[in-house]
């Protein structure tokens, strides 16, 4: 027997929405999951270049067995010095 207080084609009408919904949801879910997936391929690429970029540093290091001084901040000319400053430090 039919249900005499609902006509079919209000009940269609509700599945057909209903499929709407979730037709809608799905879309918004392959999008978010997409996003992602270029998100995470962004964020390897960025990892991979900071390790080279490390990489690159780690080899110029001296080898543990170098007793030299390291300093790596170090400009090629010796720190300038002001000529002819003979004045006192102030102490103020």
């Amino acid at each position: 027997m039919s249900d005499l207080t609902t006509p079919p084609d209000a009940s269609f009408n509700g599945i057909h929405l209903a499929i709407v919904r979730l037709k809608d949801k799905l879309t918004l879910a392959v999008k978010a999951v997409e996003d992602a997936r270029q998100d995470r391929s962004r964020l390897e690429a960025k990892i991979a270049d900071a390790q080279s970029r490390i990489q690159h540093i780690l080899s110029r290091l001296p080898e543990q067995s170098d007793t030299r001084q390291l300093n790596l901040l170090a400009a090629d000319e010796p720190n300038p010095t002001i000529s002819g400053d003979d004045h006192e430090p102030t102490t103020h």
